[in-house]
């Protein structure tokens, strides 16, 4: 009876040490939950890593074509100081010999830029029509005399419609004639390029201005050229031709007018 009871003891005892099914089953599924949290912490770790890496490449290919622009812009302001170092010079030893000068027309072919006065005279394509411009270098962009203007889309593309006034502060009336009568109005429609701030010289607040984009004849030079469309009428000239214009193309030899062109009678 003993040895029953004792056999009977131990196979209890070593039933309570081999672990359930249940207890097997909770282990292996735990096991496996963590390797997959394991995996999934590597692969969100791999796609960070790799988005890190691509905008890393992709800041250093912006760095390189800034780079490259850089480069590009020294080299035109380099060739624009020779240009202009040689019409000064031009310019001095003309005024040291006190001899009539030539009417300059245009820079040695390699250099492939125009002389032109502080005023020309422009001729727009899309309406068959000349101004007389101011050229300003000391302005970033051009500006046209607009009034009246107005936004529309044009088969899905935006256009604007504005008028073209001729009348500056130069301008005065005829002998005779009602000082109240203006000129009639130019209607321009042209594409939409983008919006600009404008801030008038006596005023602290800048404006929105839509700039378009206008066919332009100067003498020789033809070319498209962008336009701020503002109220000029209390300037002296209904056009304004700033840098962004002249540069690569011309020269402004501010003590001349109308070098390229011919008044407008």
């Amino acid at each position: 009876m003993l040895k029953h009871f004792i056999a009977l003891s131990g196979i209890v005892l070593l039933s309570g040490c081999v672990p359930s099914k249940a207890t097997q089953q909770e282990t292996q599924q735990y096991r496996t939950e963590s390797m997959q949290a394991v995996k999934s912490s590597e692969e969100n770790l791999s796609k960070q890593i790799g988005d890190v890496s691509t905008s890393i490449d992709q800041q250093n290919a912006q760095i390189e074509k800034l780079q490259q622009q850089i480069l590009v812009m020294s080299t035109r302001v380099n060739n624009l100081a020779k240009h202009n170092a040689r019409a000064l010079l031009e310019f001095q030893s003309q005024s040291q010999t006190k001899k009539e000068p030539e009417k300059p027309k245009q820079l040695p072919p390699n250099d492939n830029l125009v002389v032109l006065g502080s005023i020309e005279t422009v001729h727009f394509k899309e309406i068959n029509k000349s101004f007389e411009a101011r050229i300003d270098t000391g302005a970033a962009t051009s500006s046209l005399n607009a009034t009246d203007i107005h936004k529309f889309e044009r088969d899905g593309k935006k256009w604007v419609k504005f008028n073209i006034s001729e009348e500056t502060s130069t301008d005065k009336p005829a002998e005779g004639t009602d000082e109240t009568a203006q000129k009639e109005p130019i209607i321009v429609e042209a594409p939409f390029i983008r919006w600009a701030k404008v801030r008038q010289s006596n005023a602290t607040e800048s404006h929105r201005r839509p700039v378009v984009e206008l066919w332009i004849s100067l003498g020789d030079v033809r070319q498209k050229a962008q336009f701020t469309l503002t109220d000029r009428s209390h300037m002296s000239h209904p056009v304004l031709l700033g840098r962004e214009f002249i540069k690569d193309i011309a020269l402004v030899d501010v003590s001349k007018v109308f070098i390229q062109t011919e008044k407008l009678q």
